[in-house]
């Protein structure tokens, strides 16, 4: 028997069982669906977060401080200027932002309020991280008080997409310091551009203000939440993270480019890969099926391969007849799976915004992977045909 024909007798095998080669169709599709759609998030993902992580800058430096104690776990209490003296002493340092973080505050916009996260910060700081872009006005002066850059976000409030807030304009904002409230009043002189995604809008929601209107406001003293350093050439990153290290005894965190994308990676690559292995049981299911279905095959087509063989057929092309038919079933349900989960990743994706990553490499892996596991799944009821006797084979009923 040649090959072509005996790849239309498969199709007309097949052909002649519709019902139960849509069964594993439909299994082999599910699972590959589910691999698909929750890989291509991931991967979507990830990408997404190396693009934003490019921001960050691959010479910067975060140092942020914290202590470990006993009973306590980790406290930080932020840097005085004893340790920001320390930091500009640093070989290789060649710009320093001190910030101080982790302040919010409410803004109203057309009977509406919203909340902003607040950020004191010295000119430099725009230096440091020179990717930020600016769709309207300038970053903070020297001489700047009661100025202030905005994100994205706060420039068009809850989403809008009209800008209602621009440069010149002047915002009242009430902060919550302690058990007090203050209010204060500034003039917007810089609007940034929408870094957007997952984790840049909470950039978009951002308020810059110079580091001594944030001391005054927020009574933070000679206290500093964080530092950003830059580095002056790239190979000496990892000798200024050992010296800052070294300087303050285990007390700080440093974070550079290549510790934070190497832990991104890590925590990435763990949901991937368990995602991946809780849609792979649903290939494992489709695959007992493929060999439960064939199985009862053969035993229905008993007589039929009995016919072959006594036509002359060799147990080597009966083998290959059962197969292709396992081939024919994983190609199927392999493109019906990997089009539907790349369908259900792009929706969802939108649903919850979250980017999805839709490549020809993922579809043809997953096609590829439900064609394997179709012709294993298939290998012993192929293999049992095909050592079938003949005599005994045309005797059965």
């Amino acid at each position: 028997m040649k090959l072509e024909d005996t790849f239309l007798s498969a199709l007309q095998g097949l052909s002649e069982r519709k019902f139960r080669l849509g069964l594993n169709v439909l299994g082999i599709l599910i699972g590959c669906a589910a691999v698909t759609g929750l890989v291509s998030i991931t991967q979507g993902l990830s990408v997404e977060v190396t693009g934003q992580l490019d921001m960050f800058g691959p010479n910067n430096v975060m140092v942020i401080p914290f202590e470990i104690r006993p009973g306590r776990g980790i406290v930080g209490e932020g840097f005085n200027w004893r340790d920001i003296n320390t930091l500009e002493k640093v070989s290789n340092v060649k710009r320093m932002a001190p910030i101080i973080a982790n302040k919010f505050g409410t803004y109203k916009q057309r009977g509406d309020t919203y909340t902003a996260n607040v950020f004191g910060v010295t000119p430099t700081y725009f230096d440091v991280y020179s990717s930020y872009e600016f769709v309207q006005g300038r970053a903070l002066k020297q001489s700047d008080q009661g100025s202030i850059v905005i994100g994205h976000l706060i420039a068009h409030p809850g989403g809008s997409e009209e800008q209602l807030i621009e440069t010149g304009d002047r915002i009242t904002f009430t902060f919550y310091v302690g058990s007090l409230l203050k209010e204060a009043t500034f003039r917007v002189v810089g609007v940034m551009e929408e870094i957007g995604g997952t984790f840049g809008s909470e950039d978009d929601r951002s308020v810059m203000m110079p580091f001594r209107d944030a001391q005054t406001i927020f009574e933070t003293g000679s206290t500093v939440d964080f530092v950003a350093l830059q580095v002056n050439e790239m190979e000496n990153v990892d000798s200024v993270v050992d010296e800052i290290k070294e300087e303050f005894e285990g007390r700080v965190m440093v974070m550079s480019f290549e510790v934070i994308q190497e832990q991104i990676g890590q925590v990435l690559g763990t949901i991937e890969a368990v995602l991946g292995g809780i849609a792979a049981i649903s290939l494992l299911v489709a695959g007992v099926s493929i060999i439960n279905t064939m199985t009862i095959s053969v035993m229905e087509r008993t007589r039929e391969i009995g016919i072959l063989k006594a036509l002359g057929s060799k147990s080597t092309e009966v083998l290959l007849l059962f197969i292709s038919e396992a081939t024919i079933t994983g190609v199927l349900g392999g493109i019906l799976g990997a089009s539907l989960g790349f369908f259900m990743g792009v929706v969802v994706g939108d649903y919850i915004g979250l980017p999805v990553s839709v490549t020809y490499d993922l579809g043809l892996a997953v096609i590829l992977f439900a064609v394997l596991t179709s012709v294993i799944a298939g290998i012993y009821p192929s293999w049992q045909a095909a050592n079938l006797h003949p005599v005994e084979a045309l005797r059965y009923e």
